[in-house]
């Protein structure tokens, strides 16, 4: 992965990261100030929301990482899991709190119900990109076995030499 790919990566990832915090401290903002006038319960939607940005925050943290590792070329390891299994947990995390927020959002769209059947796909996306980072995991599981074996062929062939 070359500097400028990597640079504009974090440029990106800093820039959603700042993005989430700024959501979270005015949804805080507003549940420590804004009393509840509407007709749609706010408290309960505020909190699932900040609650998403949390899990948006881990799997940029463990996309940080594992930028550096790539960039120090030491992705290919045991060391590389402990991330990818964090990111896999803060996806299927977000996809609860979407299908959290689609029940409290269902039944203010009784008039309207395509509405919750999109925010159900929405939801059922999201664990789409859990199952993609499971199967990558698994491609770099394999890798790291073959890395591991092609390291003890190494091993036996400096023996016999």
């Amino acid at each position: 992965m070359g500097k400028l790919t990597v640079r504009a990566l974090r440029a990106v990832l800093v820039v959603v990261l700042a993005g989430t915090v700024f959501v979270q401290a005015s949804l805080l903002w507003a549940l420590a100030t804004d009393p509840e006038d509407g007709s749609l319960p706010l408290t309960p939607l505020r909190v699932t929301t900040i609650l998403g940005m949390v899990s948006v925050q881990v799997a940029l943290v463990c996309i940080w990482r594992l930028v550096t590792m790539v960039r120090r070329g030491t992705v290919f390891s045991d060391a590389a899991f402990r991330y990818v299994h964090a990111l896999i947990g803060a996806i299927v995390a977000l996809a609860l709190v979407w299908f959290a927020v689609t029940i409290l959002n269902a039944p203010g769209q009784r008039a309207d119900p395509g509405v919750t059947v999109v925010m159900v796909g929405i939801g059922v996306a999201i664990l789409g990109v859990a199952l993609i980072v499971l199967v990558l995991r698994m491609l770099l599981a394999q890798t790291v076995a073959r890395d591991v074996e092609a390291a003890q062929m190494r091993a036996e062939l400096d023996d016999v030499i």
